[in-house]
Order: structure tokens, then sequence, then C-alpha cells
């Protein structure tokens, strides 16, 4: 038996293949489409899956606005954030967070579950939101997917 031609092969950024991908948020639970858009935007649904890379996929999230939170989480759960100053702490609820933006609790979810690097930053750049059906994207021709069948 040739060992020698066993090689594992890591991908670089010269050999990964990364794609645009469409998903659509309408009647979805916030968190655990959440969890999948973060394993597409770091690629862990690909065969050339390498941990320091930027191997994912460019994500683009539709219909923003219909997402769900199961239970009273619309108004109970509270995001901590500080300014800085003291005595500057502050409380957001996801509903609160939704008026201002649909981006900014998308990102703000889909960030705690990407590392916490630079590689993180790189990839949260890697999502795109819209409240709406339509997005500034065609030029790249994405491919919608259904959510619901990854694990």
């Amino acid at each position: 038996m040739d060992t020698l031609s066993y090689k594992t092969i890591s991908a670089n950024k010269a050999t990964v293949q990364k794609e645009w991908v469409v998903v659509d948020a309408t009647d979805q639970v916030l968190g655990r489409l959440a969890s999948k858009v973060a394993k597409l935007l770091r690629g862990k649904y690909k065969p050339s899956f390498t941990p320091h890379v930027d191997c994912g996929d460019n994500v683009i999230i539709i219909n923003a606005d219909k997402v769900k939170l199961t239970g009273n989480k619309w108004n109970d759960r509270v995001y901590l954030s500080h300014t800085g100053y003291p005595g500057g702490q502050r409380e957001n609820t996801p509903a609160t967070i939704l008026k201002k933006g649909e981006e900014r609790l998308y990102k703000k979810v889909v960030k705690g579950m990407l590392p916490k690097n630079k590689l993180g930053d790189k990839l949260l750049g890697n999502l795109y939101v819209y409240a709406g059906t339509e997005h500034p994207h065609q030029a790249q021709t994405p491919k919608s997917i259904d959510i619901n069948l990854l694990k």
C-alpha cells in the first residue's frame, strides 16, 4: 500500500469555490436559521472545508422582516451593549433592534455563531440581509436553496 498517495488537500484563497446563495427567511425561527447561515458562511457544508480559510458562500437573506421567534422572546430576550462610558450599559430587545433595521438583528445573531477573530469578521461581511424579496445581487446569479433541507 502506497501511503504517499493519501494527502490531505487544504483549500487556500486561490483554490476555493465561492458561490452566491439566496435564503428565504419567511416563517423561519431566527436562531435555527442563523445557525445554518453561519455554517454556510463558514463553508461547513462543503467537502473542501478548511478551518483557517474563508471557503464559505456569500449568503443573501430575503424577507428578513418575516422571521419568527418562539415564545415571548421578541420582548423578553435582552441584548446588552456598552457605550464605553461609565454607566453606558444599554439593553435592547429583538423587537427594538428589528425596528432599527433587519440587518442589525441578523448580523448580531450570526456574529455570535462565527469565530471570534479576523476570519469571523471577514465571514460576516459575506452576509447580505434585505427586508423584501428584491436584492441588488442579480448579476452574481445566486441560487436559491431551501434552508430546511440543511442539517
